[in-house]
């Protein structure tokens, strides 16, 4: 029988050439790797911020720019944009057994009476969506919002509802909503952060930890804006350094961090700083008409309420808010009452009546705004607290007026909206029990948010993932559905 061709037979190489194909192979994926940082390959996943056109939607976008608006405390959702009838025949009684209220620091360990809301409730729109007397302006607005009655999470506390509302996890450690978005889609524009941050008041519950980049590189972190003075710090080189000085000192400090980089390997953090640098460099020249207010008409500063005391802080940073993503800017974070502002364990009435003050002519001038100017479709305003409120009254509270009481910490059921992007606007999405305590009808976690956010801006939150420490890690952890009844 003659022997098989020759092509056909199955040698064991030597060790000599295994090793010298294994050699051949390795130093090809590290020329590959140095065309790609080159420019002459396109990369496979984008190592930047700024390499935008490596990063591509999975599906069509709906957003191509989210705004969040943060009301940090936790407003109270049965006040605002969840009215409950049968709260009012309840009043005053202690919570029925048939409610199942669970025993923890957050409901105290004796029940509490039901408080019924002392707001004046009436449908607005189309779609006659109910919203409360605190909110006229935004109520005007009701055929532009889905509102998800049925959310839920697990923080019974500030810090960590705060940290799961924005990282998924109660638990420091994980990136944040923005930094995730930034990491799928890069940035839009190359002279602006593709994730900002602005903050009212006081210092933020969690602090950083709720726009940080977890175990992401650190460049895709959010970038905070000072709440006083210039929203960036030395934005503006010294009147006596040209331009030609500018660049050749940040060329010698790139060059100095990167001797230091090679040593030091792995400090991602150092390359988020030179990234930082070059980036602080173009905002030098992009950052200052982004954010330069005064471009902006008389009547466009009195729409968000710049032109009032109570309104000014918020308001500009929701007309900064829009001016960033007009620029480019894919998340921006604008946070109401930082410092829990919302939280009102006791005397709700007054507290929300100034929070709702606070926000509701900036937000509905922000809505109209956007739609004047044609970006509303493509960008998904949420508007949302860390948690909701209870329907009884707080443990310390006093109950003998209207004007003491006040509501606790309520994560198993709450409220938060959306608008733009493509949401189908002037309707409520699921709903809470009769007395508003938990969610009942198409309960919604934060997972399912967060992934519904994603979702809007082209990006599939089980198909985004990182490695970290062996695990494939998502944005949504190991949950998340999408929330079919807003995406359609």
């Amino acid at each position: 029988m003659d022997s098989p061709p020759r092509a056909r037979r199955r040698v064991a190489p030597s060790r000599r050439a295994f090793l010298s194909r294994t050699g051949s192979g390795l130093g090809s994926v590290a020329l590959a790797h140095l065309l790609t940082v080159e420019g002459v390959l396109a990369p496979a996943q984008a190592a930047s911020t700024n390499s935008s056109e490596a990063n591509r939607p999975y599906h069509p976008p709906r957003a191509k720019a989210v705004i969040w608006l943060f009301m940090e405390g936790g407003p109270s959702h049965i006040d605002l944009f969840d009215p409950k009838p049968e709260l009012e025949r309840l009043a005053g009684q202690v919570t029925p057994p048939s409610f199942n209220l669970p025993v923890t620091s957050a409901t105290g360990s004796h029940r509490m009476p039901l408080v019924a809301s002392q707001r004046k409730w009436q449908q607005h729109g189309q779609g006659g969506l109910w919203v409360s007397d605190w909110y006229p302006y935004i109520a005007e607005h009701a055929d532009d919002l889905a509102v998800i009655r049925s959310c839920w999470s697990n923080g019974v506390n500030h810090v960590g509802a705060n940290r799961q509302m924005n990282t998924g996890s109660i638990l420091a450690g994980r990136p944040s909503l923005g930094a995730w978005t930034t990491y799928g889609l890069g940035a839009a524009n190359q002279e602006l952060p593709a994730f900002v941050v602005l903050t009212d008041n006081k210092v933020v519950r969690g602090g950083p930890t709720n726009w940080g980049s977890g175990f992401l590189p650190a460049s895709y972190q959010g970038t905070h804006f000072r709440r006083v003075g210039p929203p960036i710090l030395d934005l503006q080189p010294p009147n006596n350094v040209t331009e030609s000085q500018q660049h050749s000192r940040l060329e010698l400090l790139r060059e100095l961090n990167s001797i230091h980089a090679d040593n030091w390997p792995a400090e991602d953090e150092l390359e988020a700083r030179i990234e930082s640098y070059e980036l602080a460099y173009r905002m030098q020249r992009a950052a200052p008409n982004a954010i330069d207010l005064d471009k902006e008409s008389e009547t466009t500063k009195r729409l968000y309420g710049l032109d009032e005391e109570v309104t000014r802080q918020f308001g500009t940073n929701c007309l900064l808010a829009r001016r960033l993503v007009e620029h480019g800017v894919r998340f921006v974070e604008v946070y109401c009452g930082s410092g829990s502002g919302w939280d009102a364990h006791s005397g709700l009435e007054e507290n929300h009546q100034k929070w709702c003050k606070v926000s509701d002519k900036p937000i509905a001038g922000l809505l109209r705004d956007l739609k004047s100017r044609g970006l509303l479709q493509d960008t998904l305003v949420v508007w949302g607290g860390e948690f909701g409120r209870t329907p009884f009254s707080d443990s310390n509270s006093l109950v003998e007026t209207a004007e003491k009481y006040g509501r606790d910490h309520n994560p198993w059921g709450f409220t938060i909206w959306m608008a733009g992007g493509g949401i189908r606007g002037g309707r409520t999405i699921g709903s809470t029990d009769e007395i508003g305590f938990r969610a009942v009808d198409k309960p919604y976690h934060v997972h399912d948010i967060h992934a519904t956010m994603l979702h809007m801006l082209g990006l599939n939150h089980l198909h985004v993932t990182y490695m970290h420490n062996g695990r494939a890690e998502r944005p949504t952890v190991n949950g998340g559905v999408l929330m079919e009844e807003v995406l359609s």
